[in-house]
């Protein structure tokens, strides 16, 4: 079991590495380009070997990348909808040059087009990705709010068993799940306590099965459980508390999996602290 943060690649994504390390990462998530869109800047030659580098200087090993914000794979609007398939070939290829372990999406939205429709889109989306790389596609679950995708585990399931169903020249894309704290407390999943924390990950192996949990991204929430609200916030100040974490993290079916957090203001270091003692190794 490995902690670690959201790492800004501002300036120099070389340099990456190194802000990870200071603040006691040992894994790390960021994006590539910047999140909220525009053309990605191609990754030099002598900033892939750099970035290798400090990885190893540092001891890092497992880092994974997050694609951007505007993905939508359910989106009306053509442009959005080839973009974001392009967008996320793109990062599986980024992803691979770099060494990263796995690319993390979320999903898009069914506002425009309504559940099955968006569904079957979504579908057509992923085969269209494809994965014929190292790396691995991580679905995010999500909060829901605003018709997102991907909020409970039967949707997630089934569109991990839908796309190589339908992708019938690439039986072997590499689906895989992360699993966000706070997405799937306000979407129902309780992890307050040792026996809700025993129950959610009973249901996720029931449902989806614990082979595809690949990332844990680890946050407490801000929202109440099952309001279908994204905020997130520091570790033991929201509602899934410090007994609820301390339960997530000393869960044995957990153990080989990196913990990720995205938590706000500015507090990764004191919130990785907290996370490291509650782990009972």
């Amino acid at each position: 079991m490995n902690f670690g943060a959201h790492i800004s690649i501002a300036g120099e994504i070389e340099k990456t590495p190194e802000r990870a390390h200071e603040i006691g990462c040992e894994c790390f998530q960021m994006f590539s380009r910047s999140p909220q869109g525009g053309k990605a800047k191609e990754i030099t030659e002598s900033a892939i070997n750099n970035f290798k580098k400090n990885c190893q200087k540092y001891n890092l090993e497992n880092y994974y990348i997050h694609t951007p914000y505007y993905i939508n794979l359910a989106s009306a609007n053509n442009r959005i909808y080839y973009g974001s398939i392009s967008a996320i070939k793109k990062e599986l290829e980024t992803a691979d040059l770099l060494g990263a372990k796995a690319v993390v999406t979320h999903l898009g939205s069914a506002k425009e087009l309504g559940e099955k429709e968006a569904r079957e889109k979504l579908i057509k989306g992923l085969v269209a990705v494809g994965n014929r790389h190292a790396c691995s596609l991580l679905l995010e679950i999500t909060a829901g709010s605003g018709n997102i995708m991907g909020d409970s585990f039967e949707e997630i399931a089934y569109f991990i068993k839908e796309v190589p169903r339908q992708a019938q020249d690439d039986k072997n894309i590499k689906l895989g799940v992360c699993f966000d704290t706070a997405h799937a407390f306000a979407s129902g999943y309780d992890l307050r306590d040792k026996k809700a924390v025993q129950k959610t990950f009973d249901d996720f192996d029931k449902i989806i099965g614990l082979e595809r949990l690949k990332l844990i991204h680890c946050n407490d929430s801000k929202s109440d459980f099952n309001s279908h609200i994204d905020r997130h916030e520091n570790i033991g100040k929201g509602k899934i508390g410090i007994e609820g974490f301390e339960m997530i993290i000393n869960e044995p079916r957990l153990k080989n999996l990196d913990f990720i957090l995205e938590t706000p203001g500015g507090k990764a270091e004191e919130d990785l602290e907290i996370l490291k003692r509650l782990n009972k190794r």
